[in-house]
């Protein structure tokens, strides 16, 4: 039986690897070709890159660093930040990312997703949905690096990207980003309960444990890991890591 995916969801600033605590405070992991070499390793389903700069400096995405992530990687590869246009797709594809993942963008102008699916296929287009609670306690879409806080509900946002062609959709809890306190679950489940499409959950992964209540109780089809699979330990000493296969097929089974 094939089990549902987890991935590495790993954040590039410049060329660096690093890592966010609710979208801020970046600290530097590591090299990120070195982090796909160990995970190469250790054989994980897929990998996901994140440029979290690359929109709010309003700059095309590192294409030289994406191509050098691609050659080295075994697995599949999806990248987003900074995605804008059709000819930046196409440029992504042409150096071996598998998927791209469309986020402030898909916001602003929805019809992309359209276009990206009718040009390249669903299988080809990520929707990330960042999520956030407003200061009334209800979640709304945020962007630009959570930088702003929409008035979306990302319910709503997310039946739209799927009904547009979306492939896949990341949520990603920007409140339990890099917390290590586990899955947003309840928001896992209003969104998955509406669309036909993998919902990837994102922000929050603590545990394996964690990954198995996404799937099970949060009805999502695979789960992203940030500090996690690039600490250990209290004090977040930096070590790329990754579950075993025994311990995913533990608690996803």
């Amino acid at each position: 039986m094939l089990l549902p995916r987890v991935m590495p969801c790993l954040l590039l600033r410049k060329s660096a690897l690093v890592k966010t605590v609710k979208f801020k405070n970046p600290g530097y992991v590591g090299d990120p070709v070195n982090a796909i070499r160990i995970y190469n390793e250790k054989e994980v389903d897929e990998l996901v890159f994140l440029d979290i700069t690359a929109t709010r400096e309003n700059r095309k995405p590192p294409f030289k660093i994406i191509s050098e992530i691609a050659s080295e990687c075994f697995m599949p590869v999806a990248y987003g930040g900074g995605v804008r246009d059709i000819e930046d797709v196409k440029h992504l594809f042409s150096l071996g990312v598998e998927k791209v993942a469309v986020n402030s963008y898909a916001v602003e102008n929805p019809s992309f997703i359209k276009t990206v699916a009718d040009r390249f296929g669903s299988q080809s287009i990520i929707v990330s949905i960042d999520v956030k609670k407003n200061f009334w306690g209800k979640y709304k879409v945020a962007v630009n690096g959570a930088e702003k806080v929409t008035d979306l509900n990302p319910v709503e946002f997310a039946r739209q990207a799927a009904s547009l062609g979306a492939g896949e959709i990341m949520l990603t809890s920007v409140d339990r980003d890099g917390t290590m306190e586990g899955y947003d679950l309840e928001l896992l489940k209003s969104v998955t309960s509406v669309v036909d499409i993998p919902v990837i959950a994102s922000g929050g992964a603590g545990t394996v444990e964690d990954f198995g209540r996404a799937v099970k109780e949060g009805g999502a089809s695979a789960a992203a890991a940030g500090s996690m699979v690039v600490y250990h330990g209290r004090n977040r000493a930096v070590l790329i890591n990754f579950p075993t296969r025994a311990e995913l097929r533990r608690v996803l089974s």
